[in-house]
């Protein structure tokens, strides 16, 4: 597994794949948060807290996540590398695994400098370190669990199709429709509550309050799970 997460990981910045997502995503976040005036400007909401970020970056990653993962299998698949990898001493959980820890990790760089912007609201308090810290843990928190999830539906696709932009067409479309379908279902229904925490937006909301209920990390744990696991069976059957 670990060779398989340096290979990939490795792949990632010897092309523009890493920059440009890290680029772009904080590029997005530092113009809608920082620069146009618009309802997530931090600056001219009135009050410092993140909520814009925490609600914008789903949004983000819903597009950067799948551009990440789509190579992940189709590259093997449409290069004929894919039984190679398969006669390797190494599991169908090992490469999965690998794949998508790397993956991940990749995403976690790209969140790691949205640090500075909790330094830079903890600062611009009324008072300083008006902030509150619970929420925006958990905020993160969730962010980290919902990118899991992103990861695990985009490794998925990447084994449906030899084709990098169709892995990442479904990509984007099953992961729209798990994060915000459910939402848009249960307001038709008279804003039905059982529809609506089947979706992934309900959770992350929740654990963006600062609450870590076991059972929003239980969904998103279920989620990630799923995907892989079945991401191993389409492998195993290739």
């Amino acid at each position: 597994m670990i060779a398989i997460l340096k290979k990939e990981f490795n792949s990632f910045f010897s092309s523009p794949i890493a920059y440009l997502v890290i680029g772009v995503f904080l590029l997005i976040n530092g113009l809608f948060l920082w620069v146009f005036k618009d309802d997530f400007n931090i600056l001219n909401a009135g009050f410092a807290d993140l909520n814009p970020f925490f609600y914008l970056a789903p949004w983000v990653f819903l597009f950067l996540i799948p551009a990440i993962t789509m190579k992940s299998f189709a590259d093997e698949f449409s290069n004929g590398t894919i039984e190679l990898l398969k006669t390797k001493p190494i599991s169908n959980w090992q490469i999965v695994l690998g794949k998508f820890s790397a993956s991940l990790i990749l995403v976690i760089i790209a969140i790691l400098p949205t640090l500075t912007y909790v330094y830079t609201v903890y600062q611009l308090g009324s008072s300083v370190g008006n902030l509150d810290v619970g929420a925006t843990i958990g905020s993160y928190i969730g962010l980290l669990l919902l990118a899991a999830t992103y990861t695990a539906i985009g490794l998925f696709t990447s084994t449906i199709s030899k084709n990098q932009i169709v892995a990442f067409i479904l990509g984007v479309l099953i992961t729209f429709l798990l994060f915000y379908g459910f939402d848009a279902i249960s307001v038709s229904l008279d804003n039905n509550y059982v529809i609506k925490k089947l979706g992934i937006n309900e959770h992350y909301k929740s654990i963006s309050r600062g609450v870590i209920d076991t059972r929003d990390i239980i969904y998103f744990l279920s989620i990630t799970f799923f995907f892989l696991f079945i991401t191993k069976t389409h492998l195993e059957n290739e």
